[in-house]
């Protein structure tokens, strides 16, 4: 089934994947974008996991200050190479990921950082995860794509691991 030009087009803005990726996922999801794109989205994650024992140690620091100055973000987000950190796609990711932490203010990167003791009272750790873990927060660009899901995106359009070391969220009064 050949896939039009549009569909891969538009696939391909709303996923950041490859024109061969895209042509491929829309043929596996007979043409459906969505399905194409969840298919990708998978993709992605199984292409970060692959990718997560190599060593990150070149990367960005980015910030993000909100309008009027009451809140600040610096995030240091790791790669392989400098060519990667200089990338568009790498760069944009940076900035996404510094708002989305300046709006949301989780508190911790990884559902495995959070201490037990932070979760003796709460009913559901799905939902304390959901709501304190940057990986597994809805993107605030995009409800429908989590963290994790953007930056498996992110990985599979560089190729490289890439990996969210730490940040720092500023807020006047906290």
């Amino acid at each position: 089934m050949k896939s039009s030009l549009e569909a891969i087009k538009e696939l391909r803005d709303m996923t950041c994947s490859s024109i061969a990726h895209c042509r491929k996922a829309l043929q596996d999801a007979k043409g459906d974008i969505k399905q194409a794109a969840i298919l990708l989205r998978k993709q992605g994650l199984e292409i970060a996991a692959k990718k997560q024992s190599r060593a990150a140690k070149e990367g960005r620091v980015d910030c993000y200050i909100h309008h009027g100055n009451k809140i600040g973000v610096l995030l240091e987000v790791d790669c392989e190479s400098d060519f990667a950190a200089k990338n568009e796609e790498f760069v944009k990711f940076t900035k996404d990921l510094a708002m989305h932490i300046a709006a949301s203010s989780p508190s911790y990167i990884n559902k495995e950082d959070v201490p037990e003791e932070a979760l003796k009272h709460e009913k559901s750790k799905e939902e304390y995860y959901k709501g304190n873990c940057l990986m597994e927060q809805p993107f605030v660009k995009d409800p429908g794509l989590t963290i994790r899901d953007y930056l498996g995106g992110i990985v599979s359009k560089i190729g490289e691991n890439i990996v969210v070391r730490r940040f720092t969220r500023y807020k006047i009064g906290e």
